[in-house]
């Protein structure tokens, strides 16, 4: 009996070690500009302005059949904002919104994943909760994340995509700019296919 137990968690053991293995390396794929980081922010009430930040990239580290055990970093320059507005992106990226000028950076590091099931198409979905860096201040937030699917490129390459949303308030990152109210939630929304590394 005793034996069997062992041997039990012995193989429970290898099972979990091989699991951890196969999981592997990715790079977003900046270069080919298929990472996107969209925001939506009320406009008096009556309609939405929306947005982008055009230069990102990030890495990650993921396993289909090992999803929690995934990490995630991404990198943001806050001076690539662009609404399509000239004079509303260097009013948001003056001292009283983004600081970009102070703060050129912002960060999202992943800290622990939790799988939550499968969406109405069968994707694979999670919570992942990471520390959100953005006008100098560093807050966890939760992202909802989807699994979008992997396989080969036509270039000779392994890929895999995501997307994911998040709701973040500007206030609780420092944001002193008075905007109509309901205007302090911004949505958040983020998708990107990474590029498995070689090695």
């Amino acid at each position: 009996m005793l034996r069997k137990s062992i041997c039990g968690l012995a193989v429970g053991a290898l099972m979990s070690f091989m699991g951890q293995a196969t999981a592997a390396d990715y790079v977003i794929d900046k270069e080919g500009q298929h990472a996107f980081i969209d925001f939506k922010v009320s406009h008096l009430g009556y309609s939405f302005i929306t947005g982008t930040f055009r230069d990102l990239d990030g890495t990650f580290s993921f396993d289909a059949q090992n999803i929690e055990d995934s990490k995630l970093e991404v990198n943001v320059r806050t001076s690539s904002l662009f609404s399509n507005h000239a004079e509303r992106d260097k009013h948001l990226l003056d001292k009283e919104y983004l600081n970009a000028r102070q703060y050129p950076a912002a960060k999202f590091v992943s800290t622990a994943i939790k799988a939550t099931g499968k969406n109405a198409e069968g994707k694979t979905t999670a919570d992942v909760t990471g520390d959100l860096t953005l006008s100098g201040v560093t807050r966890p937030v939760v992202v909802k994340g989807v699994f979008l699917g992997e396989g080969a490129d036509p270039w000779g390459g392994y890929r895999a995509g995501f997307e994911g949303r998040t709701t973040i308030k500007r206030e609780d990152f420092g944001q002193t700019g008075k905007l109509a109210p309901g205007s302090s939630l911004v949505d958040l929304y983020i998708t990107f296919e990474g590029i498995r590394n070689k090695s």
